[in-house]
């Protein structure tokens, strides 16, 4: 068991250090190509951050481990709002714009409810077992790529004199952008054979360990990013983060490779952890709503329904 623990944290180590290099080398290969700063942190940076949760959902999905899919999704947007908003707050208070307030955030909820209810199909019909089916995958595809018209639109409407910046030389970022790919499918295995051996020797469900360690795992770039951008006053990049991260997580770490590589049949959903994902976004919203900002004590109740639910799936 030490061996897999071992190999966990380097699964990890690279993990994180490969979206580290693939976002800077991905950048730096817009910029060269000219591509607006606004969307590439919209889309380039958004999908790396979620780049850990993508490859370890891609690995799981071939390895045949269907919990861990669906667990690395769910406990991931479950601690970007109640860890990641949680600890971040508590730093500083977080101001939350006009524009996520009325139109990220409620696409936000309708992304996470659209997955949940794709994922019940013996809620609405007892003869039914409930699939995540290639033509679900394909549909939150569908929503996704509407989701980057909107991005793509908003980018033109905003749109500022971007300030000259160097940039990185375009074989440097090829380089980077390659060695950020590779370090990431690797990684990814490496954690998904660590996590699976581990989750076999202490006798628990891929679900636990996949809604705990591998969440906690792939989250830690979007905790990092988020704490980071707090302490240097940008708090719509904490916030963004966030949502843009948990918008990424269910279109593309669950919906293309579905969609691609096929269904997973015969799930076991607990409701507590769909309702659990749901909730958090409509709290956040929520909160966010009522004075445009997610406060210190706003990011204490965060933090306790964080220490609730995991004692829950740890104990429960």
């Amino acid at each position: 068991m030490i061996k897999d623990i071992i190999i966990l944290i380097i699964g990890f180590i690279i993990l994180i250090k490969g979206a580290d290099i693939f976002v800077s080398g991905s950048s730096g290969l817009a910029s060269n190509f000219k591509m607006p700063k606004m969307l590439i942190g919209l889309t380039i940076v958004a999908f790396g951050t979620s780049s850990p949760e993508f490859a370890v959902s891609v690995s799981s999905l071939i390895m045949g481990n269907k919990d861990m899919v669906l667990g690395n999704v769910i406990g991931s947007n479950i601690l970007n709002v109640l860890l990641i908003l949680g600890v971040a707050s508590l730093v500083h208070p977080l101001t939350v714009k006009d524009n996520t307030v009325k139109k990220e955030l409620p696409i936000t909820i309708l992304f996470t409810t659209l997955f949940s209810v794709l994922l019940t199909d013996h809620l609405f019909d007892k003869t039914l077992t409930n699939t995540f089916t290639r033509s679900d995958g394909i549909v939150l595809t569908l929503f996704f790529l509407i989701f980057i018209y909107y991005l793509i639109n908003m980018m033109k409407k905003t749109k500022k004199e971007a300030k000259t910046e160097e940039k990185m030389p375009i074989i440097k970022s090829i380089t980077y952008t390659i060695l950020g790919i590779i370090a990431i499918i690797f990684g990814s295995k490496f954690v998904v054979n660590g996590s699976s051996n581990i989750a076999a020797t202490l006798g628990v469900t891929e679900r636990i360990i996949s809604l705990t360690i591998i969440a906690l795992g792939t989250s830690l770039p979007e905790l990092v990013t988020s704490v980071v951008a707090t302490k240097k006053g940008e708090y719509d990049i904490a916030i963004g983060n966030v949502v843009g991260s948990n918008i990424f997580n269910i279109g593309i770490v669950i919906g293309i490779p579905v969609a691609l590589i096929g269904s997973i049949g015969n799930i076991t959903v607990d409701f507590v952890d769909l309702i659990m994902m749901i909730g958090s976004s409509v709290l956040l919203f929520m909160f966010a709503f009522k004075d445009y900002k997610i406060s210190k004590k706003e990011g204490a109740v965060f933090l306790l329904l964080f220490t609730l639910y995991y004692t829950y799936i740890i104990f429960g």
